[in-house]
């Protein structure tokens, strides 16, 4: 029972962990692109990115489900050509958790970018260096704060996740029996003492990660 607690909790940050890495890859260029758009689809873009902070995870799972579903097109597309199987199994809950914290990530990073100073970018252009020169040694360090928010949340996001997870995995040990689909099936088995353990795991994480967060923020607030 205790390896399958502590296989579970490191399965839970696994997934939190492959998903906070691939949102950073997708969420800097994400941001940094709707922060400079002057575009008229851009509300379009930015609700589309949005609409998991608003939708049930059910409703997101379920058509994710389809989506990923061998029986689907893009399923059977996976399949074919990749042998990329995503329902009920890791990489389908990396995927799904992806798509599910995509706003916790791209959020703050672009509120990051619309708050620098312009001069900062137009500075770097003025002693020639590219866009993407200016992207990485001035405006992403300068947006640290930001940065960090995106990465806590869209990592601490992916750990409380259930609906999305269940829809998606199912209950699989060792493979998709992630803590937060561990507590609900404990509690169905009126198996309150380990569901407690799962439970106060993630009350201590929640509780140092953020902690740890305002901390951090803090100090790079005072040597701004």
């Amino acid at each position: 029972m205790e390896s399958s607690f502590w296989q579970t909790l490191w399965l839970t940050f696994q997934l939190a962990g492959a998903t906070t890495l691939i949102l950073l890859v997708l969420g800097i260029p994400l941001a940094y692109g709707l922060s400079k758009s002057q575009s008229r689809a851009k509300p379009l873009a930015e609700a589309l990115i949005s609409m998991p902070l608003v939708l049930p995870p059910t409703v997101l799972g379920f058509y994710l489900l389809l989506a990923f579903s061998p029986s689907s097109a893009l399923g059977a597309w996976l399949s074919e050509t990749a042998g990329l199987k995503l329902v009920f199994t890791f990489s389908g809950l990396v995927a799904g958790s992806v798509i599910y914290s995509l706003p916790f990530m791209v959020q703050p990073l672009q509120s990051g970018f619309e708050n620098l100073p312009r001069h900062l970018a137009e500075a770097s252009y003025s002693l020639g260096k590219s866009r993407w020169e200016t992207l990485i040694k001035v405006e992403l360090p300068n947006i640290k704060p930001a940065l960090l928010t995106g990465i806590v949340l869209a990592f601490a996001h992916t750990v409380g996740e259930f609906g999305v997870i269940l829809m998606i995995g199912g209950n699989i040990p060792g493979q998709t029996r992630v803590a937060s689909i561990a507590i609900y099936d404990e509690v169905e088995a009126m198996n309150y003492g380990l569901a407690n353990q799962y439970a106060l795991a993630m009350v201590a994480f929640a509780f140092t990660i953020l902690a740890a967060v305002y901390l951090i923020n803090r100090r790079m607030l005072r040597t701004a």
